[in-house]
C-alpha cells in the first residue's frame, strides 16, 4: 500500500529487515528457551509417566504448527504487525481488541518476560550457590539486569536485536544438540531401562492433563512471534510461512530427543524431583563440566527474552497506533526507527511484575490467558474463511485445522479448572473483564484527552520520537 502523501511532514516506516533467517531464529530463538531446561520435569509429574510425557510433548508440537499454520494464512491476508491484536481487531472488532491489548500489555507479555528473566538469573547465579538455594533478591537483581539490557539493545536498532537473535539461536542449538547425544551414547551403552514400561502409573486426571500441557507448551511459546513484526518481515507472503515450517518442525524434533536423552540418564524419579533437569544431566553425563548445561541454559534463556522483547515491543505500539493505547506508544525514534516508547513501557511493567513473581505461577498464568485469546484469534480465521473468502490469499490451510486448534484453545482454556478450580483463575477472568470497564469512558468516549495530549508531546520531545505511518 502507498503511503498517505499530503501537505503534513514524511511520516517515519519501521524497516523490512527481517528475511527468513532472521524469521527462523526469531521463532526458534524464542521458542527454544527456559522450558526445555525446566519444564520436563514439571510435565512429567503432572502426567505420571515417561510414555505420556514424551506424547503430550509431541502433541505439544503438533499444536504449535497447526496454530502456527492458521496464523500463517492470517498474516498473509491481514499483512500488519500486531500478531493476535491487529487480527482480533480486523475480525472482532474494537472492544475486543482492546481487551486483548489491555491484558496482554498489562499483564500477559510482562509476566512471559519476566518468567524467561527470573530463568536466565536462576541458572547465571546457580553455579555461585552450589550447596544452597540462591537469595531471591540476587535473583530477581540479575533478572532486571537482563531485562534492562535487551531494553538497550532492542532501543539502538533492528539489525542489532536480529543478531543476538541469530547467535544466541546458534548457542542454543549447540546446548541441545549436546545433550541429544550424551543420550543417544547412553542409549548405545544399553542403558535403556529408564525407558521401559514408560506409561505405567499415567494420570488421566483432565486438569493434570491441562497442567502439563500448560508447562509444555511454554517450551513452545513464541510460535507466533513472527506474526508481531510482519511489516519488518521481507516478503511476508514467502517468507512467513517458510519460517515457520522450518523452525517448529526442528524444534519439536529436538525436545523429543532432548526427553529421550533426560530419561536415558535419569529415572523418572530423579527428572520429576530435580530443581533444574539440564544441570542434573549435565552432571550425570558431563561430571565436571556439568557446569556447561547451567551456561547453556543462562544463554538460552537470554536469546528467548530479546526474542519475547523484539515482538513484545511491537504489540504494544501497534495498538498505541490505532488508539487502543496513548500516541506516545505509537511512535518510533527519528534516526533508529525503533518503537522504543512502547519498548521503555513494556520494561517498566515487566520490572513492575518483576518484584512478586514466582516462575510456576507465572507460567500457568500466561498460559490461561494466552490459550484464551489463541482461541479468538482463530475464530477470526474462521469467520474470514467462510465470511470473506473474497480476500486475496496467497497461502491458505485446510478450515479443518483452524477447528482443530480451536477446540484444543477451549480445551485448554476449561481443563485446569474442570476438577480443580482455583482462585487466581477467577482473579484472571476479572482482569479480562475489566477491559471492558475501562474501554467505555477512555477508549470509546475519550474522557481527558488534554491531559494525554501534553504529556506525550514532553514525552515526544525527551525521547526524540515521532510518529509511524501504518500505511506502507
Amino acid at each position: 500500500m502507498a503511503a498517505d502523501m499530503d501537505s503534513t511532514p514524511e511520516k517515519l516506516h519501521l524497516k523490512a529487515e527481517v528475511g527468513l533467517v532472521g524469521g527462523v531464529s526469531l521463532i526458534a530463538g524464542v521458542m527454544i528457551g527456559s522450558g526445555i531446561f525446566m519444564s520436563p520435569q514439571t510435565v512429567l509429574l503432572n502426567i505420571g509417566s515417561p510414555g505420556a510425557s514424551l506424547l503430550i510433548w509431541a502433541c505439544c508440537g503438533l499444536l504449535a504448527m497447526l496454530a502456527s499454520l492458521s496464523y500463517a494464512e492470517l498474516g498473509t491476508v491481514i499483512r500488519e504487525s500486531g500478531g493476535e491484536y491487529i487480527y482480533i481487531l480486523r475480525t472482532s472488532g474494537n472492544l475486543m481488541a482492546f481487551v486483548f491489548a489491555f491484558t496482554s500489555i498489562a499483564v500477559v507479555r510482562p509476566t512471559s518476560l519476566t518468567g524467561l528473566a527470573l530463568s536466565f538469573a536462576q541458572y547465571v547465579v546457580a553455579p555461585f550457590y552450589e550447596d544452597c538455594p540462591p537469595p531471591v533478591v540476587v535473583v530477581k537483581s540479575v533478572a532486571a539486569v537482563g531485562i534492562l539490557l535487551l531494553t538497550i539493545v532492542n532501543c539502538l536498532n533492528v539489525r542489532s536485536a536480529m543478531a543476538v537473535a541469530v547467535i544466541f539461536m546458534v548457542v542454543k542449538l549447540i546446548a541441545l544438540v549436546v545433550i541429544v547425544i550424551g543420550g543417544v551414547v547412553v542409549l548405545i551403552q544399553g542403558n535403556t531401562a529408564n525407558l521401559q514400561n514408560t506409561f505405567e502409573d499415567t494420570n488421566l486426571n483432565i486438569s493434570a492433563v491441562g497442567m502439563a500441557f500448560y508447562q509444555c507448551l511454554w517450551s513452545y511459546d513464541g510460535w507466533n512471534n513472527l506474526n508481531s513484526v510482519t511489516e519488518e518481515l521481507k516478503r511476508p507472503e514467502v517468507n512467513l510461512p517458510r519460517a515457520l515450517m522450518i523452525a517448529i518442525p526442528m524444534v519439536t524434533v529436538l525436545y523429543l530427543l532432548v526427553n529421550v536423552s533426560y530419561l536415558a540418564v535419569m529415572t523418572p524419579r530423579e527428572m520429576a524431583f530435580s530443581s533444574a533437569v539440564a544441570v542434573t544431566w549435565g552432571n550425570k553425563v558431563l561430571g565436571g563440566w556439568g557446569w556447561v548445561m547451567s551456561v547453556a541454559a543462562a544463554l538460552s534463556s537470554f536469546g528467548s527474552l530479546n526474542g519475547s522483547f523484539f515482538s513484545g515491543g511491537r504489540v504494544c505500539f501497534v495498538a498505541a497506533r490505532e488508539g487502543h493505547m496513548p500516541d506516545i506508544l505509537a511512535m518510533a525514534h527519528v534516526r533508529r526507527l525503533t518503537p522504543s516508547p512502547a519498548l521503555i513501557f513494556t520494561t517498566i511493567i515487566s520490572l513492575i511484575v518483576l518484584i512478586p513473581g514466582d516462575f510456576e505461577g507465572i507460567v500457568n498464568f500466561f498460559s490461561f490467558t494466552a490459550w484464551f485469546f489463541y482461541g479468538v484469534t482463530i475464530s477470526g480465521l474462521l469467520y474470514l474463511k467462510i465470511k470473506r473468502r473474497d480476500l486475496p490469499r496467497t497461502y491458505t490451510v485446510p478450515i479443518i485445522i483452524p477447528i482443530m486448534v480451536l477446540l484444543a484453545a477451549v480445551f485448554l482454556v476449561l481443563a485446569p479448572i474442570i476438577d480443580n478450580p482455583r482462585i487466581e483463575y477467577l482473579y484472571v477472568t476479572i482482569f479480562v473483564l475489566s477491559g471492558v470497564i475501562i474501554y467505555v469512558p477512555f477508549i470509546h468516549y475519550k474522557l481527558f484527552p488534554g491531559l494525554l495530549n501534553k504529556l506525550t508531546v514532553v514525552l515526544q520531545l525527551f525521547l526524540e520520537v515521532a510518529p509511524v505511518d501504518k500505511n506502507l
